[in-house]
């Protein structure tokens, strides 16, 4: 029940973690060597740099390494192998992904000329599109466009992209991870889908729906449009 209880409470797929890392005694003793010849090799011409085989030369000669040669090449690989860089798949099977974000035009809104929010939500692999407008960017705006764009959808797509909106993020975490906000976070259990946020600054990864907003605002907004509220104004966008 324990077990149970944690995670229908947790958002996170539960990861093994060690609570110390392992010893390695016999390459622990020789990292702070390794590593500042790898440094000096940065300074040293290419056809001169240090091989993990001539490495573990030196270490035996020079430091009475006792360890494997097979040791000190894995953990120079390590060492020089990049992490892997995140990606947005360009590759959409049905009903996987979608992107979601924000955009802003004007209307004349009862004679007034004023600024209107604009839900904007693409299919990936369908290019099915729902917008619908807002008087603002709110957390209650956010919530129920989802559910008309559920609704109009007729599913719920498996992943959704979206920007760090702090309607939807309340904190961002190294890498990937996110804290999101609870009633965001009660959203999507709702709903089952999961949520992918954009590298911060990195709008480009959505650019499916950054088309679609720039669509949306010559598509229908041009000429700019006289309404006396925003329910007139909706029934022109295709939702």
């Amino acid at each position: 029940r324990q077990v149970i209880r944690k995670a229908l409470t947790s958002t996170e797929i539960p990861v093994y973690q060690l609570s110390k890392p392992k010893p390695k005694p016999v390459i622990d003793f020789v990292k702070p060597i390794i590593l500042e010849w790898l440094r000096q090799d940065e300074q040293a011409p290419p056809k001169q740099r240090h091989t993990a085989k001539r490495i573990y030369q030196r270490l035996v000669d020079e430091h009475g390494f006792t360890g494997g040669e097979s040791t000190v090449r894995r953990y120079v690989r390590e060492l020089r192998v990049s992490p892997p860089k995140a990606f947005v798949p360009l590759d959409f099977p049905p009903g996987r992904f979608a992107q979601f974000d924000w955009g802003e035009v004007t209307v004349h809104l009862q004679g007034k000329q004023v600024k209107v929010q604009v839900f904007c939500m693409r299919c990936t692999y369908s290019r099915k599109i729902f917008i619908k407008t807002f008087a603002h960017q709110k957390q209650e705006a956010l919530l129920q466009g989802h559910v008309d764009a559920f609704e109009f959808f007729g599913a719920v797509p498996q992943v959704i992209t979206y920007d760090n909106l702090t309607t939807a993020v309340k904190k961002v975490l190294e890498g990937k991870n996110r804290e999101e906000q609870e009633r965001f976070i009660q959203l999507r259990a709702h709903y089952l889908f999961e949520s992918y946020f954009c590298d911060p600054g990195k709008g480009h990864q959505k650019g499916q729906v950054e088309n679609l907003v720039q669509f949306a605002q010559r598509q229908f907004f041009t000429p700019v449009p006289s309404v006396s509220s925003l329910e007139e104004l909706n029934q022109i966008l295709p939702l």
